[in-house]
């Protein structure tokens, strides 16, 4: 496992965590955390809270986890593994499930892979996975960070799939995490704008969209999830990236796309048009 699971989140007290932790079998299919594999912790660190005002806290699985926090909520699990694991420097999104065996046996069974896991991080169970087109996501089984609709408050804007197919990747990741399938408390999905909208109690946390070309050469446009951060002013974010040794790949006036000093993307979204 690449980060600093959503277990890292719990309430400081028993009673908190009774009144505000929802469980995988309460909220599912829905993106419930992010994730960051990072080279440098203090260069990380430093960028993200220059362009995000991130603030941080140390995590349970060592020196080189940090948690990122927002109004003292945590939002992100950063891990300094990349070059000691020999692993891609990259953001991740973890979708909650009630079970995470039953979602690595489904995402088998239809093509995926499963990469890490699942293991246990008490109180819970995750897996790293790869769709079809080996697009990279998590999986999570247990509590959730806090309180889950605050972690939508302050958390990412929603996250995007860009992918060769959105209808069937749709279906895919529909038959691993149940959406549309009826049950209480799944997502639903819709077709809005020429992309597939994915809806947990009514806010988009999802989209995906075939914006990447069959046979691109370019690696920032293969089949991958891009998370969006939602800011108050996205053009002091393209300011203090660029101060803080990231880049600019993209701009318009509501959003931008980022990348950190080791080449991670993703991308900030104005608040006020979320």
């Amino acid at each position: 496992m690449n980060q600093d699971t959503p277990a890292s989140g719990r309430p400081s007290t028993d009673k908190a965590r009774k009144r505000n932790v929802l469980s995988t079998h309460s909220v599912f299919g829905a993106p419930c955390w992010v994730s960051l594999t990072s080279r440098d912790l203090k260069t990380t660190e430093d960028f993200y809270t220059a362009v995000l005002g991130w603030r941080w806290r140390g995590a349970k699985l060592g020196e080189h986890f940090r948690i990122a926090l927002v109004d003292g909520v945590p939002v992100a699990g950063i891990a300094a593994v990349a070059a000691m694991w020999q692993m891609a420097v990259a953001w991740t999104p973890y979708f909650a499930v009630p079970d995470a065996d039953v979602a690595v046996a489904r995402a088998r069974e239809r093509g995926g892979t499963a990469a890490v896991g699942p293991l246990s991080f008490p109180p819970g169970r995750a897996a790293l996975l790869a769709d079809r087109d080996g697009a990279t996501f998590g999986i999570w089984q247990g509590e959730l960070v806090s309180n889950w609709e605050a972690w939508r408050r302050v958390a990412p804007t929603f996250i995007r799939l860009h992918t060769r197919n959105a209808f069937d990747a749709a279906i895919f990741y529909g038959e691993i995490l149940d959406w549309a399938s009826g049950t209480p408390g799944c997502c639903s999905v819709e077709y809005e704008g020429g992309e597939v909208v994915l809806r947990s109690r009514g806010d988009v946390v999802a989209r995906i969209d075939s914006g990447a070309e069959e046979a691109a050469p370019d690696p920032s446009v293969r089949p991958h999830w891009q998370v969006h951060f939602a800011v108050s002013d996205v053009a002091d974010c393209a300011r203090a990236a660029e101060k803080h040794g990231g880049s600019v790949l993209q701009e318009d006036e509501t959003e931008l796309i980022l990348r950190d000093p080791d080449g991670a993307q993703f991308t900030v979204t104005s608040r006020r048009i979320h």
